[in-house]
C-alpha cells in the first residue's frame, strides 16, 4: 500500500472514531454534545446502506422550519453528496434520534423552488450553510424528516384518502361481481325473460354499474399517473421503480376494463355464456385487489408524509 493510501486510510479511521465519539456522547447526554458542537442542535439519523443494506448512523445538524424537522446534505461543502443522502434515495425510511426521543421517519427531498425556499430559511438561521453552498457547484439538498410512528391525529392525510378510495372501489367491484353472479347462478332465465318482454332493467342495471365502475377506476388511475406519482418520484426517488410498475399495471387494467365493457355491452342472454363474462370480471378483480394492496403497502406512508388530504366539498 502506498504512503498516500496509508495516510488516507488513517484519516478515514480517525474520522470514524471522531464520529462514533459524537454518537456516544449524544446518546449518553440526551442529545447534548460539547466541544465544537456546543450549543448546536444535533440529531442522529440511521439509514440503510444503499450498497450494503446495513444500518449506518450519522450525526447531523437538525434544523426546523415551520415546525418541520430538516437536515441538510451539505457534507461541509464537499463536491459530492454525502453517503447518507444516497442511502435515503434508495430507502427513505430512517430512524431519528432527537434529544431523548427515538422515532422512525420517512425522508423526503423537496424539489426546485420548494427546496430553494427552505434553504433560504435555513441560511437565515445558520449562515454557515450558505458558505457551504458557495464552496460547491452541486445544489445542496434539503431533506425533510416526517415522523411515521407518532399517534395518529384526526386529520385525514393523502395516504388515508388513497385507502378510502380503494375501499370504495373494492365495494363497487364486489357489487359488480354480485350482479354477474346473479345472472350466472339461477337468474339467467329472468334476464332472458326480461329481454324477451322488452323489460331490460336487469341488463341495464348491470351495464350501468359496469360503466360507472370502469369510469371511476379510470379517473382514479389517471389522477395517480398525472398527479400523485410525479410528485412522489420527485420527493422519494427510491419509489421510482415501484411507481413505474404501478403505471404499467394501470395500462393492463385499462385493457381488461375495455374487454369487460365490450362483453357487458354486447351480452345477449339467449346467445352468450355469462360464465365467460364472470371469468373476465374475476380476472380483473383479482388483479385489482392485488394492485390496491401493494399500492397501499408501498405508498401510504409516503403519501401521508406529504400532508393532509384536501377538503372535499
Amino acid at each position: 500500500m502506498s504512503d498516500q493510501n496509508t495516510s488516507e486510510q488513517k484519516q478515514f479511521e480517525e474520522f470514524l472514531a471522531f464520529q462514533q465519539g459524537v454518537i456516544d456522547e449524544f446518546r449518553a447526554n440526551d442529545g447534548k454534545v460539547g466541544g465544537m458542537f456546543e450549543g448546536s442542535t444535533l440529531c442522529l439519523i440511521t439509514t440503510t446502506g444503499a450498497r450494503t443494506g446495513r444500518p449506518r448512523t450519522q450525526p447531523l445538524g437538525l434544523m426546523q422550519v415551520d415546525g418541520q424537522d430538516l437536515v441538510v446534505a451539505s457534507a461541509g461543502g464537499a463536491p459530492t453528496h454525502p453517503a447518507w443522502y444516497h442511502n435515503i434515495r434508495k430507502n427513505p425510511i430512517v430512524t431519528v434520534e432527537k434529544g431523548s426521543r427515538t422515532f422512525r421517519a420517512i425522508a423526503s427531498i423537496p424539489p426546485g423552488e420548494e427546496r430553494d425556499g427552505l434553504f433560504a430559511q435555513i441560511v437565515a438561521q445558520e449562515p454557515g450553510y450558505g458558505e457551504y453552498q458557495k464552496n460547491t457547484d452541486r445544489v445542496i439538498p434539503v431533506v425533510v424528516l416526517h415522523p411515521v410512528d407518532l399517534a395518529p391525529d384526526r386529520v385525514k392525510h393523502l395516504g388515508d384518502e388513497l385507502v378510502e378510495v380503494h375501499d370504495w372501489l373494492r365495494g363497487e367491484l364486489k357489487d359488480l361481481r354480485r350482479r354477474i353472479d346473479d345472472v350466472v347462478e339461477g337468474r339467467a332465465g329472468d334476464v332472458a325473460a326480461a329481454a324477451d318482454t322488452g323489460d331490460a332493467s336487469v341488463l341495464a342495471r348491470l351495464r350501468s354499474h359496469c360503466l360507472d365502475f370502469c369510469h371511476a377506476l379510470h379517473i382514479h388511475h389517471a389522477g395517480e399517473d398525472i398527479g400523485a406519482f410525479p410528485v412522489l418520484r420527485d420527493r422519494f426517488p427510491a419509489l421510482a421503480p415501484v411507481l413505474d410498475r404501478f403505471a404499467e399495471e394501470h395500462k393492463t387494467v385499462v385493457e381488461l376494463q375495455n374487454r369487460i365493457k365490450a362483453l357487458v355491452e354486447e351480452f345477449a342472454p339467449d346467445r352468450d355464456d355469462p360464465v365467460r363474462l364472470r371469468a373476465e370480471v374475476e380476472d380483473l378483480a383479482s388483479r385489482l385487489e392485488a394492485h390496491f394492496d401493494e399500492e397501499e403497502r408501498q405508498l401510504v406512508t409516503a403519501l401521508n408524509a406529504m400532508g393532509p388530504a384536501p377538503e372535499r366539498g
